[in-house]
């Protein structure tokens, strides 16, 4: 009778060793699918980085080679980081509290766009996701600085100034066989001066009124998305 006991018992144990080996062989290989997982979105994410580097260097070198020698005439520059062209001389852009772009933002404009679309069309119409009109004030406003009526009133003036900006340069005639393309890629975005220039600490008003024209490729927001996804 002890014997049998034994026998049972014994099986009982053995059966329990056997459930355990196979769980720790499902989680083995649930442990070994996971970190296939991570290695391949890190291998993705690691191709998009190159892309998006290997895309924005050339970016900017041809935009910076087509215009290097007209920057300091117009007063405007570009930024490598954000793949921003800046026109900084408000006196040029628009008179103040005006949206109407003056005669000689226009000729800048007239001479600077069908360029501009030319080279991120032809060469990056595949990687390019927008193209950002930004509009840009000052905190100031009749008198006021940095109260929320200033804020909402610049707000007001820089979106209805960036959108008078892409009225006038995607009717352009010269534009006019990329502007499917363009419908697709150009927005107009007005920000106040919620992104003022500041120098020292302290904003500087003349520099803070500007319209830039910012890229932004396929590859950030898929990198986006990627990130996205990992931390949730």
């Amino acid at each position: 009778m002890q014997k049998r006991k034994f026998k049972v018992t014994e099986n009982y144990w053995m059966s329990v060793s056997d459930m355990m080996s196979a769980l720790m062989i499902i989680f083995l290989f649930i442990a070994i699918a996971f970190m296939i997982k991570v290695q391949q979105q890190q291998d993705t994410m690691n191709h998009l980085i190159i892309d998006y580097r290997d895309v924005k260097v050339n970016i900017y070198n041809d935009l910076y080679n087509e215009f290097k020698n007209d920057f300091s005439k117009w007063d405007a520059e570009i930024d490598p980081q954000t793949l921003s062209i800046r026109f900084q001389e408000p006196d040029v852009l628009f008179a103040t509290g005006s949206k109407e772009i003056n005669p000689k933002f226009k000729a800048i404009l007239d001479d600077f766009f069908p360029r501009y679309i030319t080279i991120l069309s032809q060469k990056y119409g595949n990687d390019i996701q927008e193209i950002r009109i930004e509009g840009h004030t000052s905190s100031e406003w009749n008198g006021q600085h940095g109260t929320m009526d200033a804020y909402f009133k610049n707000m007001e003036l820089s979106q209805a100034r960036t959108r008078t900006v892409l009225e006038y340069t995607i009717t352009l005639p010269a534009v006019t066989n990329q502007q499917e393309w363009l419908i697709e890629k150009i927005t107009a975005n007005g920000l106040s001066y919620s992104q003022r220039i500041k120098e020292n600490g302290v904003e500087n008003p003349d520099k803070s009124r500007r319209v830039e024209f910012r890229i932004r490729t396929k590859a950030e927001d898929t990198m986006d998305e990627l990130i996205k996804d990992r931390f949730e």
